[in-house]
């Protein structure tokens, strides 16, 4: 049976591998695992051991308290719908992903600037 706080962590490492355009067999060639134990991962089924967290958060540019961000103590016998959890589900939102990955690819001079004229729309609105 799938643990909440596995599935979780699981989604978190999908979400940040889709960010940054990695599939599930470049990561699991980076962390010397193959790409289905990655599935396994990302889907909840396996747990990921402490050690091959930290591997897969290095991997992927992130601190390993990355994976568990929105996860609140007690979610697992109640779930609440929190605003890192909407977050999460703005994240498997394909264009919203897509809008994330093609912001990252600009460089970071121009993208400060984009940031920047976003935030003043944001504002006008």
């Amino acid at each position: 049976m799938k643990h909440p706080v596995d599935v979780h962590v699981g989604k978190r490492v999908r979400h940040r591998r889709w960010m940054v355009g990695m599939t599930q067999q470049q990561l699991g060639e980076k962390v010397g695992i193959k790409f289905q134990q990655i599935q396994k991962y990302e889907t909840g089924m396996n747990r990921i051991s402490a050690s091959r967290l930290w591997d897969i958060a290095r991997a992927l540019g992130v601190p390993v308290s990355f994976f568990f961000e929105g996860l609140e103590e007690g979610e697992a016998a109640a779930p609440a719908q929190t605003a890192a959890q909407t977050r999460g589900d703005l994240l498997a939102d394909k264009e919203a992903l897509e809008l994330v990955r093609s912001y990252y690819a600009i460089p970071e001079e121009q993208r400060r600037r984009l940031f920047d004229l976003a935030r003043v729309l944001s504002d006008a609105a």
